[in-house]
């Protein structure tokens, strides 16, 4: 993406997965994404995984994608270095869904990919992100249709995905 070139959606965006290796959000295009910031020691961690395994396994061959963001900004509730991150996600929480590099959603130092979605998706009190778990729905044109509250189900929220996916 060219510097002085504002990004349009998610897939403007290059990442690191949890090993380090660059991923071009472009990757996804056409697919419903659900982006989350994840922690493996947050009394929300146990029911957010169960659920978004749920919906992961119900919807990954409709043309749904979850990528998990681990970050420890709130209550240091992610310390583990990715290598610890990404056996607690396999083992511990099951998931399958990519997980990628630990990074920071709030700040001077924020992923650029979290101003972008916080830029598109604000709040009546600010854009921070508030605590773990908050969760953003992207169209199959990567543009961010809504923003859920850490303390929002996944399961609440299917049909949401259901209606992008074009399913009932």
């Amino acid at each position: 993406m060219a510097e002085d070139a504002s990004p349009e959606s998610i897939y403007d965006f290059t990442v690191k997965d949890i090993r380090g290796n660059d991923v071009s959000l472009s990757e996804y295009r056409g697919q419903v994404v659900l982006v989350v910031n994840v922690a493996s020691k947050c009394g929300l961690t146990q029911s957010n995984y169960k659920e978004l395994n749920v919906l992961y396994e119900k919807y990954k061959n409709q043309g749904f994608e979850i990528l998990a963001f681990p970050c420890n900004q709130f209550g240091g509730q992610e310390p583990g270095t990715n290598e610890q991150i990404q056996e607690a996600t396999c083992s511990m929480f099951k998931a399958e869904f990519p997980i990628f590099d630990k990074v920071e959603v709030n700040g001077k130092n924020a992923a650029p990919l979290y101003k972008f979605l916080k830029s598109e998706k604000g709040r009546y009190f600010g854009d921070a992100i508030k605590w773990n778990f908050t969760k953003f729905l992207v169209n199959k044109e990567g543009k961010v249709v809504e923003r859920y509250a850490p303390t929002t189900s996944p399961l609440n929220i299917e049909k949401d995905i259901r209606d992008l996916l074009g399913s009932s």
